[in-house]
C-alpha cells in the first residue's frame, strides 16, 4: 500500500517541475517578443530624437546609408512610388480644373451667344412684323398716291370772263380769272416797267427805285407775262411837282393800254403806296374795271370789301430800320398810361369852347350825333385833368401835317412823335370823323409808328379798315374800341393786365417786323394777301444743299463697352432697309387754306410752304384703329404693355418715324471715328450727316466705320457754328439728333431722348440743362451752368429738334443773331434755344439726370475757356435786346420713363433699365 502510495508520490514530482519549468520558459519567450521590441522601440526612438539629423537611425541620410538594408530599401522604393502617385494625381487634378475653368468660359460664352441670338431673333421679328405690317398698309390703302398735276399754263387767246354788273360789285369769284392761277402754277407774278407807261415818270423816284428793288429779289416775279398768274402796275405814289397829274379820264386810256389788260384788266392790281401822311386818292373817279386797288386811303364807295386791300403805308423805303435801336418792351408800364397828339383842322375851334355833354347816353336817345370828334376831345381833356394816371393829350400842332378833312392830322416830325410814343403804354389813333372815309394814310402811319417803338395802339373807330384785316387778327395787338366807348376808355385801359399788354405788344412788335417794316416786307406780303385770297400755296422754303465729301468705310463698327448698360433690353428694330423719310409736303392746302388766321398770325408768317411742322394736328387715338391707321405702331397691338412690349414700337400719338444724326466736327479725326462707332446698332436711326466744318478736308487715308447706315460728309463754305442747324438736303427726318462729336450717350438715353421728342414735337428735347440768370447790380442777364433746381436752356451739343427751327434758325432769325455766333464762335445753342422759346414760348425739355455729357479722354473743348463764359454772357443780353425781350422761360422738372423706380412683378419689365 505504501508502495503504491509512494510510488505515486515519487512519479508526479518530475512532472511537476517539467511543469514549472515550461511555465518559466513560457514567461520568458512571452517578455522576449513582448516588452524586448517595446524597448529596443524606445531605445531607438531615444537615440534617434537626442542625436542630430546626421545621426538618426530612421531619417534620410546622405548618401543612402539607410538604404543598403533590404527592408529599407523596399521601404524607400514604395515611399517613391506613392509621392510619384500623388504628383500624377496632382497633376491630374490640375488639368481637370483647368478644363473645367475652359468648359465654364464656353458655358458662359454660348450663354452670351444665346442671349445675343434672342435679341438678333426678337429684333429680326419686330422687322418681320413691321414689314408685315406696311405691307398690310400699303394693300389696304384705298388712297392712291397721286403725282402732282402738270404744271397748267393759260392760254395765249384769252376769252376773258363774262362782264359783272357793275365794277363796284367785283369780287374775286366774279373779277378774278382763276385758270391763269392753277395750285401748282407757282403764283408767276409779272411787274410792269413804270417807264413803260406815260404816268411812270410822275411816280416819287424814291418809291419808284425802292420798288424796283424789291421786285427783283421777290422769288414770285416772272419775265414772262404769258404764264403770269398776277400783274402788277404801280400807280404811286406821285411825286410833288409842278406839271399836274393827268386826269382820271387820261388815267383810265393809259391803263386800258397796257400790253395785258385785256380790256378789263382782270388779274391786275394797282399799287399805290404811300410814303406822305396825306396821300391824294387820285383812283377814286376812275375806272379800273376788274382790276384790283391796292393803296392805303379808301372811301366806302370806292372799297370793294373782299377784292381791293387796305395797305400799310412805306415808311422805310430805302432804309432798314434797326432792331437794335427799337425800345424794349419790358417794363410793361411806361411813364404815360396813352398819349395823342393830333389836330384836326375843321370844328376843332368850336369843340374845345363848347362844353362836352354829360353823357353819351343822353346824346344817343335823340338822333344820333353827326360827328363823336368833339366829344372824345372834351372826355380826354377831363381824363387829363383828373390827374388819375399821367397822360398826355394834345389837340393842337404847331406845324400840322397835311390831312384829309375830318381826319386827325400828325404833329411836328416823326423823330418827335416817335420819342412821345416811347415813353407811352398806349397810344391813340382816332378814326376820320367822317364814316365815309374807311381807311386813311394818316391813321395807318400812326398804326405803323406805334407798333414800331412798342406802344399798343387803341384804335377809336370799329368801322375803319386796317391793313390786311383780312388775314391779320388786329384784337390781338391793338384794342379796338368804338367812340361811343371813349367815356369808359380810361377804365378799359386801366383794367388790362401785365400779361396781357406785354402779349399785345409782342404780337405788335411781330406784325411791324414781318409785315410793315420794309419794303421787301410791304411788297412780299401783299403778294401773299393776294395768293392766300386765291388760295395758291406758298413756294417752299429752300433747303440747303450738302455737298458730300468722298469717304471710303473701313471695318465693321463694334460695340461700345459702355453700351453694356442697355441690360438686356430690345431697344427697338434697327430699321435699315431702306431709311424711312418722314412724309413732306403733305398739308401744302390745309395748310394755306385752312390755318389763315395761324399762318397770318404767328411767326414766321404766311411766305413760306414748309415740308413738315411740329404744329401738324394729332389724330385722335381710336382714329388709329378705326380706318386711318397708317403708320402707326401702337405698343401691344393697342393693349399695352411693359418693357418687352415697349420696346417692340414706337407707340404715341404719331406714326412711326426716324431721326437723323447732325453731328458737328472740326480737325478731330480720332474722337469723330469713335463717336461714329457708337451709334452702330442705334435703332430708328435714318442717316447720320456729319457736317466737317474745317477747310481742311479728312485725311485720305481715314478709315469710317461701317454702321450700317449711310455716313453723309458735308463740306461747309466757311468755319461756323451756324452751319450746325442749316436745313440740309441731306436731312430727311423731321427730327434732328445734334450732337457734338465728344458727347458720349449710351443708346437708352438717346432713345430715351427720342421717345420723349416725339410727344412734344415743338419743343428742345435734351440732356445738359444750363439756365440765365438775372444780375441784380448790373441789371443784365448772366448765363449759369451750375446745377440748378431751374433750367431755361438745354445744350444743343446733345438736343432734339425739329428740322422745321433749323429753317427758321437760318432763314427767318434776326441776321444779327446769326453774325455775332460767327464773331465770337460760340451762343449758337443759345441762340436755339431763344428761338424755340420766342416761337413757341415754353421752355425746353430735360432728359435723365446727366448734366454733362463728354466723353472720357476727349480732347479740350472751346467751352473749358474762361472767356467762353463771358462771350455768353454778352451773347444773352445782345439777344435780349434783338428780341426786344427774354425769351427763355423756366422749368422746374425733368422727364424720367414712366416705370422708373416702380416696383413690378416678376413676370414684368421696366421700359428702361436705368432710366
Amino acid at each position: 500500500m505504501q508502495r503504491n502510495g509512494g510510488g505515486g508520490g515519487g512519479g508526479g514530482q518530475p512532472w511537476v517541475l517539467r511543469r514549472v519549468r515550461l511555465t518559466w520558459l513560457s514567461f520568458m519567450l512571452f517578455f522576449i517578443l513582448v516588452f524586448f521590441p517595446l524597448i529596443a522601440h524606445y531605445y531607438l526612438t531615444t537615440i534617434d530624437e537626442a542625436g542630430g539629423p546626421d545621426k538618426r537611425i530612421f531619417g534620410p541620410r546622405p548618401g543612402g546609408e539607410l538604404c543598403e538594408a533590404k527592408h529599407v530599401q523596399d521601404l524607400c522604393r514604395i515611399r517613391e512610388s506613392v509621392s510619384e502617385e500623388l504628383l500624377q494625381l496632382e497633376a491630374k487634378r490640375q488639368e481637370l480644373n483647368g478644363e473645367i475653368a475652359r468648359l465654364n468660359l464656353r458655358i458662359e460664352a454660348c450663354k452670351r451667344s444665346i442671349d445675343s441670338a434672342k435679341q438678333d431673333l426678337l429684333q429680326l421679328k419686330n422687322v418681320i412684323s413691321q414689314t408685315e405690317h406696311s405691307y398690310k398698309e400699303l394693300m389696304a390703302q384705298n388712297q392712291p398716291k397721286l403725282s402732282l398735276p402738270v404744271r397748267l399754263l393759260p392760254d395765249k387767246e384769252d376769252p376773258g370772263l363774262p362782264p359783272p354788273k357793275s365794277a363796284r360789285t367785283c369780287r374775286l369769284r366774279s373779277c378774278f380769272d382763276y385758270a391763269r392761277c392753277p395750285l401748282t402754277s407757282g403764283f408767276p407774278v409779272y411787274v410792269y416797267d413804270t417807264g413803260s407807261y406815260a404816268w411812270g415818270d410822275y411816280l416819287d423816284p424814291l418809291v419808284k427805285q425802292a420798288f424796283a428793288a424789291s421786285v427783283k429779289s421777290n422769288i414770285y416775279v416772272t419775265d414772262n407775262p404769258g404764264i403770269a398768274c398776277l400783274y402788277l402796275v404801280l400807280v404811286g405814289e406821285l411825286q410833288e411837282s409842278s406839271s399836274p397829274a393827268p386826269s382820271p379820264s387820261e388815267l383810265e386810256k393809259q391803263l386800258k393800254a397796257l400790253p395785258y389788260w385785256r380790256s378789263d384788266g382782270h388779274n391786275h392790281v394797282l399799287v399805290h403806296f404811300s410814303r406822305k401822311y396825306m396821300t391824294q386818292n387820285f383812283l377814286y373817279n376812275v375806272s379800273t374795271g376788274r382790276a384790283a386797288v391796292a393803296q392805303s386811303t379808301f372811301l366806302e364807295q370806292q372799297y370793294r370789301e373782299g377784292f381791293d386791300l387796305v395797305v400799310s403805308p412805306l415808311v422805310h423805303a430805302l432804309s432798314e430800320p434797326n432792331f437794335l435801336e427799337v425800345p424794349p418792351q419790358v417794363p410793361v408800364k411806361r411813364k404815360y398810361l396813352f398819349t395823342f397828339q393830333g389836330e384836326r383842322v375843321e370844328s376843332l375851334r368850336s369843340s374845345l369852347q363848347e362844353a362836352p355833354p354829360q353823357s353819351f347816353e343822353e346824346e344817343m336817345e335823340g338822333d344820333p350825333p353827326a360827328d363823336y370828334d368833339d366829344r372824345i376831345v372834351g372826355t380826354l381833356k377831363a381824363v387829363q385833368d383828373s390827374h388819375l394816371d399821367q397822360v398826355l393829350m394834345e389837340f393842337t400842332c404847331k406845324n400840322p401835317q397835311p390831312s384829309f378833312p375830318t381826319e386827325w392830322a400828325l404833329c411836328g416830325e416823326r423823330e418827335d412823335r416817335l420819342e412821345v410814343l416811347k415813353a407811352s403804354t398806349f397810344g391813340l389813333v382816332i378814326a376820320p370823323g367822317d364814316g365815309q372815309l374807311v381807311a386813311s394814310a394818316g391813321c395807318g402811319m400812326r398804326l405803323f409808328e406805334a407798333l414800331e417803338v412798342g406802344t399798343i395802339p387803341v384804335v377809336l373807330g370799329e368801322h375803319s379798315r386796317l391793313p390786311y384785316h383780312q388775314f391779320i387778327r388786329w384784337s390781338e395787338a391793338a384794342i379796338i374800341v368804338p367812340k361811343p366807348r371813349v367815356t369808359e376808355l380810361h377804365f378799359l385801359l386801366r383794367s388790362l393786365s401785365d400779361n396781357d399788354m406785354l402779349a399785345m405788344r409782342r404780337q405788335g412788335r411781330f406784325l411791324w417786323e414781318t409785315y410793315f417794316s420794309t419794303t421787301e416786307n410791304v411788297l412780299n406780303t401783299l403778294l401773299a394777301s393776294i395768293r392766300t385770297s386765291i388760295q395758291v400755296p406758298a413756294a417752299p422754303i429752300k433747303e440747303e444743299p450738302a455737298h458730300e465729301i468722298p469717304h471710303k468705310a473701313g471695318k465693321m463698327a463694334g460695340t461700345d463697352a459702355n453700351l453694356a448698360d442697355n441690360g438686356d433690353l430690345d431697344l427697338g428694330p434697327v430699321e435699315t432697309e431702306p431709311p424711312y423719310a418722314s412724309p413732306r409736303f403733305l398739308r401744302n392746302f390745309t395748310y394755306t387754306a385752312a390755318e389763315t388766321y395761324r399762318t397770318w398770325n404767328r411767326a414766321p408768317g404766311p411766305f413760306h410752304l414748309f415740308p413738315h411742322t411740329p404744329m401738324d394736328p394729332v389724330l385722335p387715338s381710336e382714329a388709329k384703329f378705326l380706318g386711318s391707321g397708317t403708320g402707326f405702331r401702337p405698343i401691344g397691338g393697342g393693349t399695352g404693355g411693359s418693357g418687352k412690349e415697349f420696346q417692340a414700337a414706337l407707340g404715341g400719338n404719331v406714326p412711326r418715324e426716324q431721326f437723323t444724326v447732325v453731328m458737328l466736327t472740326y480737325e478731330r479725326e480720332e474722337v469723330l471715328m469713335n463717336s461714329l462707332e457708337r451709334l452702330n446698332g442705334l435703332p430708328y436711326l435714318n442717316k447720320v450727316v456729319v457736317v466737317w466744318n474745317s477747310p481742311k478736308p479728312p485725311s485720305d487715308d481715314l478709315l469710317w466705320p461701317d454702321i450700317g447706315l449711310p455716313i453723309v460728309v458735308v463740306r461747309t463754305e466757311k468755319n461756323s457754328l451756324n452751319n450746325r442747324f442749316l436745313p440740309w438736303d441731306a436731312v430727311e427726318t423731321e427730327a434732328i439728333l445734334s450732337i457734338d462729336d465728344d458727347a458720349h450717350l449710351r443708346h437708352d438715353e438717346i432713345m430715351f431722348g427720342f421717345r420723349v421728342w416725339r410727344e412734344a414735337r415743338d419743343r428742345v428735347v435734351g440732356f445738359p440743362g444750363r439756365y440765365h440768370a438775372w444780375d441784380v447790380n448790373h441789371q443784365s442777364w448772366l448765363y449759369n451752368s451750375n446745377y440748378s433746381c431751374e433750367l431755361s436752356m438745354v445744350l444743343t451739343g446733345a438736343a432734339f429738334f425739329h428740322k422745321y427751327y433749323a429753317y427758321l434758325y437760318s432763314y427767318v432769325m434776326p441776321q444779327a443773331i446769326r453774325d455775332m455766333v460767327d464773331d465770337y464762335i460760340n451762343c449758337e445753342d443759345i441762340a436755339m434755344n431763344f428761338l424755340v422759346s420766342h416761337i413757341t414760348r415754353k421752355p425746353p425739355i430735360k432728359v435723365t439726370s446727366r448734366w454733362t455729357f463728354r466723353c472720357p479722354g476727349c480732347p479740350q473743348a472751346l467751352s473749358h475757356d474762361d472767356s467762353h463764359f463771358h462771350e455768353r454772357h454778352k451773347c444773352i443780353n445782345f439777344f435780349v435786346k434783338v428780341y426786344g425781350y427774354m425769351p427763355l422761360l423756366y422749368t422746374q422738372f425733368r422727364v424720367d420713363s414712366v416705370l422708373f423706380k416702380t416696383r413690378l412683378p416678376h413676370d414684368k419689365t421696366k421700359c428702361f433699365k436705368f432710366i
